[in-house]
């Protein structure tokens, strides 16, 4: 099976997730449609993985990928740090109720608060 294509070109897929992961990263939670939650949380995840290193390397990877130079600081400052004992799953996705308009599945992607 292959990614959701979610009827966006390629370019606009990646610019889509680009900013709702440095809105993830800024505001630790967003709400967007089920879809794009599910296609965005192993993107997310990977980039906390990068940052759990906190080498140049991976900054430089971290920021090819967000170009947002104040998130990427946030997420090698106090994102990654928080999840040093957590091998995964630093995302959540709670379901919301359809949306108004053209009842698609909203839902909510969090990170996970250590406990």
């Amino acid at each position: 099976m292959g990614k959701r294509k979610l009827g966006k070109k390629s370019s606009h897929r990646k610019a889509i997730f680009k900013n709702q992961l440095i809105s993830l990263y800024k505001n630790e939670q967003i709400r967007t449609t089920l879809p794009k939650a599910k296609e965005l949380r192993p993107i997310a995840e990977k980039l906390i993985t990068k940052a759990k290193k906190n080498d140049l390397n991976a900054k430089r990877r971290v920021m090819g990928v967000l170009n947002d130079k104040e998130t990427v600081e946030k997420l090698f400052d106090i994102i990654a740090p928080r999840y040093n004992d957590r091998p995964g799953g630093y995302t959540k996705i709670i379901k919301l109720y359809p949306r108004r308009g053209d009842a698609s599945e909203m839902a909510i992607i969090k990170l996970v608060e250590e406990e």
